[in-house]
């Protein structure tokens, strides 16, 4: 299958949705499948707004629509609602092209954390850009619940995948620091609620992975704290597995990849109760989750490192990209673009509603 996955969260960036749109590509393209990504990449880009380290892509209709007709796919999957997606999302539905989209973050809390954008306002539009879909994909059951809630239709799991070969135990003299460590990876920035780590009352160390908008401040604000920057690949892996307890402070990830990654180095998780914690852990037992995060810190330092490894190794990467490949909607026997027939979906006259769609929207 000629697949075009189209995201405006893509490399240099370094964060839970390109990790796993990088490892789905690599497991299709395994499995025989030409994947191809539009990304910002491709692209003149500008900074966005309070967040540099992310670049928006400067692109016109025209040319996306082009790099789309060029590579000719039978199925279409939107990842994110930035311009590359809005952009996509246009084009598949001026041609008449079913496309899928999936939903990985919680923009709407992460605006009104910054801006205090209602966040009422922002679901409304998120659900006009979704209900286009021929499916919506999230990864827990939790986000599903809620945003059915909310109207969106058309929804389906899509659940997530770690590379247990990378994460795995290792050696903890990595980090040489007072015990036990105490370790956050992912951005450094509001909305990850980050602060809610950095002033407990902990003993040992604390270490911070990763970069964001208010790295500079916190690092004045809390000197104590090791913050390292960036990691990736093995220096990641090798951080991830020397920690003692992986504190995760966020309230609005949808599911949390970092989690897993932590569970498949023998790392016990700290959370609150809240989704993407929740379905993670369910009642495996590799974590703690309380309203108290500092409670919930020192209890998780009890838990055994083979309880947690063996909970990670539930969620491999092949059932995660045949679930994906699932919800494309595409009959496997009639995928090749370069046929002359184009995509065939599943669903009850696609193209026909895709019209419908784009002159209602002209209207």
């Amino acid at each position: 299958m000629r697949l075009l996955i189209v995201s405006d969260a893509w490399f240099p960036q370094v964060n839970g949705v390109v990790r796993t749109l990088d490892t789905l590509r690599k497991t299709l393209i395994a499995d025989g499948h030409t994947v191809a990504i539009l990304a910002p990449d491709q692209f003149r880009t500008l900074p966005c707004p309070s967040y540099p380290e992310i670049r928006l892509a400067l692109a016109t209709a025209g040319a996306v629509g082009r790099r789309i007709a060029a590579f000719q796919p039978a199925a279409i999957h939107i990842a994110t609602e930035g311009p590359l997606g809005t952009r996509a999302r246009r084009w598949c539905l001026r041609h008449g092209h079913p496309f899928t989209t999936s939903l990985h973050t919680r923009f709407p809390e992460y605006l009104y954390a910054r801006w205090r954008v209602p966040i009422r306002w922002t679901y409304a539009w998120m659900r006009r850009f979704h209900s286009a879909a021929l499916r919506t994909m999230v990864a827990t059951s939790s986000l599903e619940d809620d945003l059915k809630a909310r109207g969106f239709p058309n929804l389906v799991r899509w659940s997530r995948g770690v590379d247990t070969t990378l994460f795995r135990p290792r050696d903890k003299g990595f980090i040489d620091a007072p015990r036990p460590v105490s370790l956050y990876v992912g951005r450094v920035a509001v909305e990850k609620s980050i602060e809610d780590f950095l002033k407990l009352d902990l003993p040992g160390t604390k270490v911070v992975v990763g970069d964001g908008p208010q790295l500079s401040m916190l690092r004045a604000r809390y000197p104590a704290v090791r913050f390292v920057g960036m990691k990736q690949g093995e220096e990641l892996a090798c951080y991830y597995a020397a920690a003692d307890v992986f504190v995760f402070p966020s309230r609005t990830d949808t599911f949390g990849l970092v989690l897993l990654e932590a569970l498949a180095s023998g790392v016990p998780v700290a959370a609150y109760p809240v989704p993407g914690p929740l379905d993670v852990l369910g009642t495996s037992g590799a974590g703690v989750l309380a309203d108290d995060l500092g409670a919930a810190v020192r209890a998780a330092l009890a838990i055994p490192a083979e309880r947690c490894r063996t909970h990670a190794e539930r969620y491999a990467w092949s059932t995660s990209a045949q679930q994906f490949v699932s919800n494309l909607g595409v009959r496997p026997d009639e995928t090749d673009a370069n046929s002359g027939t184009g995509p065939t979906c599943t669903a009850p006259a696609p193209a026909r509603r895709c019209r419908r769609l784009v002159r209602a929207e002209a209207r």
